[in-house]
C-alpha cells in the first residue's frame, strides 16, 4: 500500500472508530483511545478497503486466512472474498453444542494458516486461537491485523510467528 493510501486509510478509520475516553482493554491494560473495530467493520467501503490492505500483507503462501472471534471473522470473510482463499472461523471457546469445535470451516489439518485479528495490543486473544488451529492440525504461519496498538514494530510474546499491521498506532497518531 503506498504511503498516502496508507495514510488515507488510517485517516478514515481514526474518523469512524478512534473513541477518546477511558477503556479497558482485553490485555487489562487502560487507554484513554480505543479504536472501535465494529465501527470500521460495518462500513462496506472502510471494511473492503482495510481487508485489501491486509491481503497485500499476507504471506502468498497462506492458505487458510482463519478469522480470530469476533472481530477478526468479517475481517476474514471480505479477504476471502476478495482474494479467493478459504476462510475458517475461531472460537475464544469450543461449543458445548453441535461440532463442539473451536475451529469453524473447512478441514485445516495440515494447511498453512494465517490468523486474521482486527485490533492487537499483547496478542494474547492471537495465541489462544493459534493454539486452537494447531489443535486441528494447522500450521500457523502468521498473523495479518488491521490495527496493532503496542509501540515498537509488531510482534506477539509466545507466538512463533511474523505479524503484520495494515495499520499501526503510529499510522494513527498513538
Amino acid at each position: 500500500m503506498s504511503s498516502t493510501d496508507r495514510a488515507a486509510l488510517a485517516r478514515d478509520v481514526n474518523a469512524i472508530a478512534r473513541l477518546s475516553g477511558r477503556f479497558v482493554l482485553r490485555s487489562g491494560q487502560v487507554s484513554d483511545v480505543y479504536f472501535d473495530k465494529y465501527r470500521f467493520e460495518a462500513d462496506p467501503g472502510l471494511l473492503r478497503r482495510m481487508a485489501a490492505a491486509m491481503l497485500e500483507i499476507t504471506p502468498p503462501e497462506a492458505e487458510v486466512l482463519a478469522g480470530a472471534e469476533l472481530g477478526g471473522v468479517p475481517l476474514a470473510a471480505a479477504m476471502s472474498l476478495a482474494d479467493g482463499r478459504p476462510a475458517a472461523f475461531v472460537r475464544k471457546v469450543a461449543k458445548s453444542y453441535g461440532t463442539m469445535r473451536a475451529v469453524e470451516g473447512g478441514d485445516l489439518a495440515g494447511r498453512k494458516v494465517v490468523i486474521v485479528e482486527d485490533v492487537i495490543t499483547t496478542g494474547g486473544a492471537v495465541v489462544e486461537a493459534a493454539r486452537h488451529i494447531t489443535e486441528a492440525g494447522g500450521d500457523v504461519i502468521g498473523v495479518v491485523c488491521a490495527i496493532f496498538r503496542a509501540p515498537g514494530e509488531p510482534a506477539i510474546a509466545g507466538l512463533d510467528a511474523p505479524v503484520a499491521a495494515a495499520l499501526t498506532a503510529a499510522d494513527l497518531g498513538g
